[in-house]
Protein backbone atom coordinates (compact mmCIF):
# COMPACT_ATOMS: atom_id res chain seq x y z
CA UNK A 1 0.00 0.00 0.00
CA UNK A 2 1.46 3.66 -0.72
CA UNK A 3 2.29 5.43 1.62
CA UNK A 4 0.33 8.62 1.74
CA UNK A 5 3.42 10.78 3.49
CA UNK A 6 6.17 9.48 1.34
CA UNK A 7 3.99 11.31 -1.74
CA UNK A 8 4.06 14.25 0.22
CA UNK A 9 7.52 14.10 0.91
CA UNK A 10 8.27 14.18 -3.18
CA UNK A 11 5.93 16.32 -4.01
CA UNK A 12 7.94 18.41 -1.32
CA UNK A 13 10.81 18.13 -2.72
CA UNK A 14 10.02 19.01 -6.41
CA UNK A 15 9.41 22.33 -4.92
CA UNK A 16 13.15 22.68 -4.65
CA UNK A 17 14.92 23.79 -7.68
CA UNK A 18 18.40 23.34 -8.43
CA UNK A 19 19.50 26.64 -10.34
CA UNK A 20 22.89 25.20 -11.82
CA UNK A 21 20.24 22.32 -13.41
CA UNK A 22 17.74 24.41 -14.07
CA UNK A 23 15.22 22.22 -12.59
CA UNK A 24 13.95 20.42 -9.32
CA UNK A 25 16.42 18.09 -7.70
CA UNK A 26 14.01 15.26 -8.21
CA UNK A 27 13.88 15.49 -11.97
CA UNK A 28 17.69 15.94 -11.50
CA UNK A 29 18.06 12.55 -9.77
CA UNK A 30 19.45 13.88 -6.77
CA UNK A 31 17.33 12.29 -4.46
CA UNK A 32 17.46 8.90 -4.23
CA UNK A 33 16.20 5.67 -1.81
CA UNK A 34 13.42 7.81 -0.38
CA UNK A 35 11.91 5.90 2.57
CA UNK A 36 9.41 7.11 4.99
CA UNK A 37 9.02 5.20 8.34
CA UNK A 38 6.17 4.38 9.95
CA UNK A 39 7.45 6.33 12.97
CA UNK A 40 7.64 9.49 10.29
CA UNK A 41 11.04 9.79 10.08
CA UNK A 42 12.44 10.60 6.36
CA UNK A 43 15.66 9.56 5.00
CA UNK A 44 17.17 9.52 1.60
CA UNK A 45 20.17 10.18 -0.23
CA UNK A 46 21.32 13.39 -1.50
CA UNK A 47 23.72 13.64 -5.21
CA UNK A 48 25.55 16.67 -4.39
CA UNK A 49 28.50 17.70 -6.77
CA UNK A 50 31.03 20.45 -5.81
CA UNK A 51 29.56 23.06 -8.62
CA UNK A 52 25.86 22.46 -6.74
CA UNK A 53 24.75 25.30 -4.07
CA UNK A 54 25.68 23.35 -0.56
CA UNK A 55 22.51 25.56 0.45
CA UNK A 56 19.92 23.08 -1.15
CA UNK A 57 20.55 20.16 1.12
CA UNK A 58 19.20 22.95 3.94
CA UNK A 59 16.19 23.86 1.44
CA UNK A 60 15.38 19.67 0.50
CA UNK A 61 15.60 19.33 5.03
CA UNK A 62 12.82 22.51 5.19
CA UNK A 63 10.94 21.43 2.49
CA UNK A 64 10.14 18.14 4.04
CA UNK A 65 10.47 19.26 7.50
CA UNK A 66 7.21 21.57 7.37
CA UNK A 67 5.35 18.49 6.30
CA UNK A 68 2.62 17.25 8.72
CA UNK A 69 3.46 13.88 10.14
CA UNK A 70 7.12 14.78 9.39
CA UNK A 71 8.84 13.70 12.75
CA UNK A 72 12.66 13.91 11.59
CA UNK A 73 14.74 14.10 8.41
CA UNK A 74 18.07 12.17 7.60
CA UNK A 75 20.01 12.93 4.65
CA UNK A 76 23.35 11.15 3.35
CA UNK A 77 24.76 13.70 1.04
CA UNK A 78 27.31 12.20 -1.39
CA UNK A 79 29.41 13.21 -4.35
CA UNK A 80 28.36 11.70 -8.27
CA UNK A 81 30.48 10.19 -10.05
CA UNK A 82 32.10 11.82 -13.18
CA UNK A 83 31.01 8.98 -14.98
CA UNK A 84 27.31 9.02 -13.54
CA UNK A 85 27.82 5.82 -12.18
CA UNK A 86 27.20 4.80 -8.07
CA UNK A 87 27.91 8.15 -6.19
CA UNK A 88 30.67 8.21 -3.37
CA UNK A 89 30.52 9.66 -0.22
CA UNK A 90 31.46 12.93 0.00
CA UNK A 91 35.11 12.94 0.84
CA UNK A 92 35.65 9.30 -0.45
CA UNK A 93 38.87 8.20 -1.63
CA UNK A 94 38.12 8.75 -5.61
CA UNK A 95 35.67 11.41 -5.10
CA UNK A 96 38.42 14.16 -5.63
CA UNK A 97 39.22 14.87 -2.15
CA UNK A 98 40.77 13.34 0.62
CA UNK A 99 38.70 11.55 3.30
CA UNK A 100 37.12 14.57 5.54
CA UNK A 101 38.00 13.24 9.17
CA UNK A 102 34.74 12.71 11.34
CA UNK A 103 34.00 14.81 13.90
CA UNK A 104 33.82 13.20 17.91
CA UNK A 105 30.43 13.02 19.56
CA UNK A 106 29.53 16.01 21.89
CA UNK A 107 29.59 13.74 24.73
CA UNK A 108 28.76 15.34 28.08
CA UNK A 109 29.26 18.62 26.70
CA UNK A 110 25.57 18.91 25.61
CA UNK A 111 24.85 21.20 22.43
CA UNK A 112 27.39 22.66 21.17
CA UNK A 113 26.31 26.63 19.28
CA UNK A 114 29.61 28.36 17.65
CA UNK A 115 28.94 31.92 17.24
CA UNK A 116 30.38 33.47 14.19
CA UNK A 117 30.99 36.73 11.73
CA UNK A 118 32.61 37.26 9.13
CA UNK A 119 34.62 40.31 10.14
CA UNK A 120 35.33 41.80 13.49
CA UNK A 121 33.81 44.59 15.72
CA UNK A 122 29.95 43.30 15.15
CA UNK A 123 29.75 42.41 18.37
CA UNK A 124 30.18 38.71 18.63
CA UNK A 125 32.10 38.66 21.64
CA UNK A 126 29.21 40.17 23.51
CA UNK A 127 26.60 38.17 21.84
CA UNK A 128 28.37 34.91 22.78
CA UNK A 129 29.19 36.22 26.20
CA UNK A 130 24.98 37.56 26.83
CA UNK A 131 24.05 34.09 24.94
CA UNK A 132 25.53 31.97 27.53
CA UNK A 133 24.49 33.93 30.39
CA UNK A 134 20.81 34.02 28.94
CA UNK A 135 20.88 30.18 28.68
CA UNK A 136 21.84 29.89 32.22
CA UNK A 137 19.16 32.36 33.62
CA UNK A 138 16.98 29.52 31.89
CA UNK A 139 18.12 26.55 34.69
CA UNK A 140 20.54 25.28 32.29
CA UNK A 141 24.02 24.18 32.16
CA UNK A 142 26.51 26.07 30.16
CA UNK A 143 29.72 26.53 29.67
CA UNK A 144 31.61 29.01 27.28
CA UNK A 145 34.49 28.14 25.15
CA UNK A 146 37.28 31.42 24.45
CA UNK A 147 38.08 30.33 20.91
CA UNK A 148 38.94 34.38 19.58
CA UNK A 149 42.71 33.00 20.50
CA UNK A 150 43.42 36.12 18.53
CA UNK A 151 41.70 38.63 20.72
CA UNK A 152 40.34 36.40 23.80
CA UNK A 153 37.64 38.87 25.62
CA UNK A 154 35.42 37.02 27.11
CA UNK A 155 37.24 37.07 30.75
CA UNK A 156 37.21 40.55 30.62
CA UNK A 157 33.05 40.57 29.86
CA UNK A 158 32.68 38.37 32.87
CA UNK A 159 35.43 40.29 34.50
CA UNK A 160 37.39 37.03 35.67
CA UNK A 161 41.73 37.21 35.78
CA UNK A 162 42.34 33.91 37.69
CA UNK A 163 44.75 31.53 36.27
CA UNK A 164 42.46 28.06 35.64
CA UNK A 165 43.48 25.16 38.36
CA UNK A 166 44.35 21.74 37.49
CA UNK A 167 42.52 19.02 39.18
CA UNK A 168 43.16 15.17 37.64
CA UNK A 169 44.83 16.54 34.70
CA UNK A 170 42.28 18.36 33.53
CA UNK A 171 42.07 22.24 33.46
CA UNK A 172 39.10 23.79 35.81
CA UNK A 173 36.92 26.23 34.35
CA UNK A 174 36.20 29.55 35.96
CA UNK A 175 32.97 30.26 36.84
CA UNK A 176 31.09 33.54 36.55
CA UNK A 177 27.36 34.45 36.60
CA UNK A 178 26.42 30.97 36.37
CA UNK A 179 28.71 30.41 33.05
CA UNK A 180 31.75 27.86 33.53
CA UNK A 181 34.64 29.72 31.25
CA UNK A 182 37.79 29.21 29.39
CA UNK A 183 39.52 31.43 27.22
CA UNK A 184 43.67 31.59 26.21
CA UNK A 185 43.37 34.92 27.88
CA UNK A 186 43.40 32.93 31.16
CA UNK A 187 46.48 31.44 30.35
CA UNK A 188 48.69 33.76 28.66
CA UNK A 189 50.15 37.12 29.56
CA UNK A 190 47.57 40.18 29.01
CA UNK A 191 50.50 41.36 26.39
CA UNK A 192 51.76 38.61 24.83
CA UNK A 193 49.99 38.04 21.27
CA UNK A 194 49.04 35.01 19.61
CA UNK A 195 51.12 34.71 16.53
CA UNK A 196 50.06 31.46 15.75
CA UNK A 197 49.41 29.06 12.68
CA UNK A 198 46.89 26.64 12.02
CA UNK A 199 48.06 23.37 13.99
CA UNK A 200 48.68 25.45 16.91
CA UNK A 201 45.30 27.16 16.87
CA UNK A 202 44.24 23.12 16.47
CA UNK A 203 45.77 21.79 18.99
CA UNK A 204 44.46 24.91 21.54
CA UNK A 205 40.40 23.85 20.34
CA UNK A 206 41.46 20.42 21.05
CA UNK A 207 42.87 20.66 24.59
CA UNK A 208 39.67 23.15 25.38
CA UNK A 209 36.86 20.79 24.52
CA UNK A 210 38.69 17.53 25.84
CA UNK A 211 41.27 18.77 28.52
CA UNK A 212 39.31 20.77 30.50
CA UNK A 213 37.07 19.74 33.48
CA UNK A 214 34.01 20.81 31.87
CA UNK A 215 31.32 18.24 33.87
CA UNK A 216 28.57 17.88 32.18
CA UNK A 217 26.73 20.71 30.11
CA UNK A 218 23.49 21.13 28.89
CA UNK A 219 24.91 23.75 26.45
CA UNK A 220 28.78 25.01 25.58
CA UNK A 221 28.55 27.87 23.41
CA UNK A 222 31.80 28.50 21.38
CA UNK A 223 33.03 32.34 20.71
CA UNK A 224 34.81 31.63 17.41
CA UNK A 225 36.96 34.15 15.65
CA UNK A 226 35.75 36.40 12.95
CA UNK A 227 36.22 34.97 9.35
CA UNK A 228 36.57 31.94 8.32
CA UNK A 229 39.51 30.03 8.86
CA UNK A 230 42.04 27.77 10.76
CA UNK A 231 39.65 27.86 14.26
CA UNK A 232 36.45 27.38 12.62
CA UNK A 233 37.19 24.69 10.34
CA UNK A 234 39.44 22.69 12.79
CA UNK A 235 36.32 23.30 15.72
CA UNK A 236 34.19 21.62 13.03
CA UNK A 237 36.32 18.64 12.53
CA UNK A 238 36.94 17.72 16.33
CA UNK A 239 33.05 17.87 17.31
CA UNK A 240 30.01 17.50 16.61
CA UNK A 241 28.59 20.66 16.43
CA UNK A 242 24.51 21.60 16.89
CA UNK A 243 24.48 24.45 15.12
CA UNK A 244 26.39 28.39 14.17
CA UNK A 245 24.89 31.61 15.14
CA UNK A 246 25.70 34.01 12.54
CA UNK A 247 26.52 37.79 14.20
CA UNK A 248 26.20 40.90 11.59
CA UNK A 249 25.57 44.78 11.75
CA UNK A 250 23.14 46.03 9.14
CA UNK A 251 25.90 47.53 6.74
CA UNK A 252 25.97 45.17 3.30
CA UNK A 253 29.97 45.44 3.74
CA UNK A 254 29.19 43.62 7.23
CA UNK A 255 26.33 41.52 5.86
CA UNK A 256 28.81 40.14 2.41
CA UNK A 257 31.64 38.74 5.12
CA UNK A 258 28.80 37.32 7.32
CA UNK A 259 27.13 35.59 4.33
CA UNK A 260 30.51 33.77 3.43
CA UNK A 261 30.76 32.54 7.22
CA UNK A 262 27.42 31.21 7.19
CA UNK A 263 28.36 29.75 3.68
CA UNK A 264 31.43 28.11 5.06
CA UNK A 265 29.40 26.40 8.22
CA UNK A 266 27.13 24.99 5.67
CA UNK A 267 29.96 23.72 3.67
CA UNK A 268 31.14 21.65 6.53
CA UNK A 269 27.75 20.42 7.59
CA UNK A 270 26.75 22.40 10.32
CA UNK A 271 23.45 23.83 10.02
CA UNK A 272 22.87 27.62 10.79
CA UNK A 273 20.46 28.29 13.39
CA UNK A 274 20.03 31.77 12.40
CA UNK A 275 21.12 35.69 12.05
CA UNK A 276 21.74 38.12 14.72
CA UNK A 277 22.07 42.08 13.61
CA UNK A 278 23.86 43.77 16.50
CA UNK A 279 23.83 47.25 16.44
CA UNK A 280 20.08 47.71 14.47
CA UNK A 281 19.76 51.44 16.44
CA UNK A 282 20.35 53.84 18.58
CA UNK A 283 17.66 53.79 21.91
CA UNK A 284 17.90 57.10 23.26
CA UNK A 285 18.51 56.85 26.81
CA UNK A 286 16.44 59.47 28.21
CA UNK A 287 13.08 58.65 25.72
CA UNK A 288 13.73 55.62 24.32
CA UNK A 289 13.27 56.91 20.80
CA UNK A 290 14.10 55.28 17.74
CA UNK A 291 17.33 56.54 15.55
CA UNK A 292 18.51 54.57 12.61
CA UNK A 293 22.44 55.03 12.37
CA UNK A 294 22.85 52.34 9.55
CA UNK A 295 21.15 51.19 7.01
CA UNK A 296 18.20 49.24 7.56
CA UNK A 297 17.16 45.86 7.06
CA UNK A 298 20.42 43.98 6.14
CA UNK A 299 20.67 41.23 8.79
CA UNK A 300 17.07 40.45 7.70
CA UNK A 301 18.42 40.63 4.04
CA UNK A 302 20.80 37.89 4.98
CA UNK A 303 18.24 35.42 7.13
CA UNK A 304 16.44 36.00 3.90
CA UNK A 305 19.27 34.91 1.18
CA UNK A 306 20.74 32.15 3.76
CA UNK A 307 17.33 30.55 4.55
CA UNK A 308 17.32 30.76 8.18
CA UNK A 309 15.74 33.13 10.88
CA UNK A 310 16.53 36.24 12.39
CA UNK A 311 17.27 35.63 15.35
CA UNK A 312 16.65 38.96 16.96
CA UNK A 313 17.73 43.26 16.34
CA UNK A 314 20.15 44.41 19.08
CA UNK A 315 19.96 48.38 19.80
CA UNK A 316 23.08 50.38 20.10
CA UNK A 317 22.55 51.48 23.61
CA UNK A 318 24.60 53.86 25.60
CA UNK A 319 26.94 52.55 28.44
CA UNK A 320 26.66 49.03 26.91
CA UNK A 321 30.32 48.74 25.95
CA UNK A 322 31.51 50.24 29.66
CA UNK A 323 29.32 47.58 31.17
CA UNK A 324 31.53 44.71 28.96
CA UNK A 325 34.75 46.08 30.09
CA UNK A 326 33.79 46.40 33.78
CA UNK A 327 32.94 42.54 33.37
CA UNK A 328 28.84 42.99 33.82
CA UNK A 329 27.09 41.29 31.31
CA UNK A 330 23.94 43.37 29.79
CA UNK A 331 21.57 40.91 31.40
CA UNK A 332 23.12 40.58 34.43
CA UNK A 333 23.66 44.78 35.16
CA UNK A 334 20.89 45.94 32.99
CA UNK A 335 18.17 43.09 32.46
CA UNK A 336 15.84 45.21 31.41
CA UNK A 337 17.02 47.37 29.40
CA UNK A 338 16.67 47.25 25.69
CA UNK A 339 19.46 45.61 24.48
CA UNK A 340 19.16 43.14 27.36
CA UNK A 341 15.37 42.15 26.24
CA UNK A 342 16.45 41.69 22.57
CA UNK A 343 19.30 39.44 23.83
CA UNK A 344 17.40 37.74 25.99
CA UNK A 345 14.82 36.50 23.02
CA UNK A 346 17.43 35.38 21.31
CA UNK A 347 18.92 32.77 23.82
CA UNK A 348 15.04 31.72 23.71
CA UNK A 349 14.94 31.38 20.24
CA UNK A 350 18.59 29.78 19.75
CA UNK A 351 17.91 26.98 22.59
CA UNK A 352 14.46 26.38 20.73
CA UNK A 353 15.58 25.85 17.60
CA UNK A 354 18.97 24.09 18.81
CA UNK A 355 16.34 21.56 20.39
CA UNK A 356 15.65 20.22 17.12
CA UNK A 357 18.17 21.23 14.77
CA UNK A 358 20.09 17.47 13.33
CA UNK A 359 23.28 18.18 11.85
CA UNK A 360 24.61 17.98 8.32
CA UNK A 361 26.60 15.26 6.93
CA UNK A 362 30.01 16.89 6.87
CA UNK A 363 31.05 17.77 2.97
CA UNK A 364 34.81 17.96 1.66
CA UNK A 365 36.27 20.62 -0.66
Amino acid sequence: MTNPLLARVAGALTNVRNPRAATDIISAGMVRDLTVGADGVVAFTFALSRDDPASLVREARQAVRELDGVTAVRIDVVEPTASGGPARPAGAPGAGHPPAPAPAASGTLGKIIAVSSGKGGVGKSTVAANLAVGLAGQGVRVGLMDADVYGPNIPRMFGVTARPGVSGNKIVPLEAHGVKLISLGLLIERDQPAIWRGPIITKVIQQFLHDVDWGTLDYLIVDMPPGTGDAQLSLAQAIQLTGAVIVTTPQEVAIGDALRSAKMFERVGVPVLGIVENMSWFACPHCGERTEIFLTGGGARLAAEVGVPLLGQIPLQAGAADLGDAGAPLLVAQPDSPAAVALRGIAEAVRKLAGRTIALPVLSG
